[in-house]
C-alpha cells in the first residue's frame, strides 16, 4: 500500500464482534481466560490492548518496519532504548538535541555509568572518531531540534553496521511522511507521537519501530515490565490523527516554505534555519533522504537581547506561545527558556541555541493569516 492508504487502513480491520469500521476503544484492564493461560492473545492491558495493538501495527507500517511499540510519551520510548545498555557502555549522540533527551542522558542514565558523547554529526565521519569497544548505541535526530541540522542517516548507518553498533533515529521532526530512517539503515526509529503523528495537540505518546525480532523482544520485555504504556483512549486518538497525516504534512510543508522565504528577507530577522534553503548546511543530504522540508523553522531576532526576543515571542495572535510542535495549530517557542532550558547555557549556545532564537511549528492555518501575524509581531 502507498503511504496515504497505510495511514488510513494499516493495522485496522472491521471489529469481529460488531463489524465496526473504526477500531473500538477497548476500555478494559484485563481479559477473560477460558482456563489458566488459555486466552485470545490478551491477558492484561499493561502488556497489550487491542486498540493499542492496532496503532502499533499502523505505526510499523508507516515506517516500513515489522514491529511497533507505543509508549506513554516520547521520553518513555527513549528511556526504553537506554535500558538496553549497561554500566560502562558508551553512546554517541548529537550536540544539537531535544532538551528532554539531553536531560535524561546526562541527569539519569549517566549516573548509572553510561557515557555520552555529544558530537557535531553534520560530518558523519566524526562518529568514527568516538567509536570504541564500549560503544553500543548511536542516537541521532535529523532534522535536529531546534537548529535543523541534517545528519546523513545512511552514512551513519554504514559506520554503525561496520562496527556492530545500534543506530536509533529520532524521526519526530520529519514524520514518516517525509523520511523513513529504517530504509536508510537505522535499527530503531523513535517518535514523539505527541507531535505530527497525533497531530492535534491532544495526546502525549511515544513509539519505537524496528525490524529485528530479538531486539523487539528485548524492548517488549522492558515495555511490559516497566509499564510506560499508553491507554486505549490515547491510542484511539492517535489512530484517528494518523488518518490525515499525509494531508496535514502537505499543508505543513507548503506553509513552512512560504514562511521560511518570508523570514529570509525580513529586516528584523537574522539567521533562518530551514533545510529547504540551498545554503542550509547539508541541504543536499536533506534532498536525498527527505521528501520535502517540513514545517519546522527556527530564526533569530536580529541584534536582539532576551527582552526584545520575549516581546516578539509574546506578541502573536495566531501563533501560540507554547511548548511542543507538530499540531494543526501554529506554535512559537523560545528554546533557551522552554524546551532546552535543561541544557547549560554555554552548551546550548555552542550548538546555536542562543537567547534570540525562536522556533516555529508552522500549522495548517491560512498562510496569509500566518504571514500577517509574523509581520505584526516582528514590527513591535
Amino acid at each position: 500500500m502507498k503511504f496515504a492508504t497505510k495511514a488510513i487502513h494499516a493495522g485496522q480491520e472491521p471489529d469481529p464482534s460488531t463489524g465496526a469500521v473504526m477500531t473500538p476503544i477497548y476500555q478494559t484492564s484485563t481479559y477473560w481466560q477460558k482456563s489458566p493461560g488459555e486466552h485470545q492473545g490478551f491477558e492484561y492491558s499493561r502488556g497489550t490492548n487491542p486498540t493499542r495493538r492496532a496503532l502499533e501495527s499502523c505505526l510499523a507500517a508507516l515506517e516500513n518496519t515489522t514491529y511497533g511499540l507505543a509508549f506513554s510519551s516520547g521520553m518513555a520510548a527513549t528511556e526504553a532504548v537506554m535500558k538496553l545498555l549497561r554500566a560502562g557502555d558508551e553512546v554517541i549522540t548529537g550536540n544539537d538535541l531535544y532538551g528532554g533527551s539531553y536531560r535524561i542522558f546526562t541527569k539519569i542514565f549517566a549516573q548509572y555509568g553510561i557515557k555520552f558523547h555529544f558530537v557535531d554529526l553534520s560530518d558523519p565521519q566524526r562518529v568514527q572518531d568516538y567509536i570504541n569497544d564500549n560503544t553500543k548505541l548511536i542516537w541521532i535526530e535529523t532534522p535536529t531540534n531546534p537548529t535543523m541540522q541534517i545528519i546523513d542517516i545512511a552514512a551513519v548507518a554504514a559506520i554503525a553496521k561496520a562496527n556492530k553498533v545500534l543506530l536509533a533515529v529520532d524521526n519526530t521532526f520529519a514524520s514518516p511522511y517525509l523520511q523513513n530512517p529504517k530504509d536508510l539503515g537505522a535499527d530503531i526509529v523513535m517518535h514523539s507521537v505527541t507531535k505530527y503523528l497525533g497531530g492535534h495537540s491532544d495526546v502525549v505518546m511515544g513509539a519505537l519501530m524496528l525490524d529485528d525480532e530479538d531486539l523487539y523482544k528485548r524492548l517488549w520485555f522492558i515495555y511490559n515490565s516497566c509499564g510506560a504504556t499508553p491507554g486505549p483512549m490515547d491510542s484511539f486518538l492517535v489512530l484517528r490523527g494518523i488518518k490525515t497525516l499525509h494531508l496535514r504534512m502537505k499543508a505543513h510543508c507548503e506553509n513552512g516554505r512560504r514562511i521560511a522565504q518570508f523570514l529570509k528577507t525580513h529586516p528584523q530577522v537574522g539567521k533562518v534555519y530551514w533545510p529547504g534553503f540551498e545554503d542550509h548546511p547539508n541541504h543536499e543530504v536533506a534532498k536525498k533522504q527527505m521528501r520535502d522540508f517540513g514545517g519546522m523553522i527556527s530564526f533569530t531576532v536580529k541584534d536582539a537581547g532576551l527582552e526584545r526576543t520575549f516581546k516578539v515571542a509574546s506578541s502573536f495572535k495566531v501563533f501560540s506561545l507554547a511548548e511542543s510542535l507538530g499540531g494543526v495549530e501554529s506554535l512559537i517557542n523560545h528554546p533557551a527558556t522552554m524546551t532546552h532550558a535543561s541544557i547549560p547555557k554555554e552548551t546550548r549556545e555552542q550548538a546555536g541555541v542562543t537567547d534570540n532564537l525562536l522556533r516555529l511549528s508552522v500549522g495548517v492555518e491560512d498562510i496569509d493569516d500566518l504571514l500577517d501575524d509574523l509581520e505584526t509581531a516582528l514590527k513591535l
